[in-house]
């Protein structure tokens, strides 16, 4: 069961992304932002972990799940340093997940040669 609601979460948060896409002719980079701060909207509202224990990787593999993992980290350094550990801590959770974005984004752009 487990796997249906991921595939059903993961597969309706796609599909509303398309719609948006389709019905407003906004940009796959417009959109990325978009669902990044719903993930953050949504997280802020206690409304993603629930989400999370229902669809699992479902929910956690969209680029919803940055925005939410955005939010907790802050949340987590506000809490250990106070107001100034926000700035610090926000990327904690995200950090290598960004990184490996841009050396593979390196890599296959010296592979296969993109055109520019």
């Amino acid at each position: 069961m487990v796997f249906l609601y991921a595939f059903l979460i993961g597969g309706l948060i796609c599909g509303i992304g398309q719609l948006i896409q389709d019905i407003f002719k906004l940009t796959p980079g417009h959109i990325t932002g978009l669902f990044v701060v719903f993930g953050v909207l949504l997280d802020s509202f206690h409304l993603y972990d629930k989400l999370i224990d229902v669809a699992e990787a479902g929910a956690l593999l969209p680029i919803t799940s940055f925005g939410h993992s955005l939010v907790h980290s802050a949340l987590e350094a506000a809490k250990a340093d106070g107001w100034l550990g926000i700035s610090g801590g926000i990327f904690s959770m995200t950090a290598n997940g960004i990184v490996w974005a841009i050396v593979l984004s390196v890599i296959f752009g010296l592979i296969f040669k993109p055109k520019g």
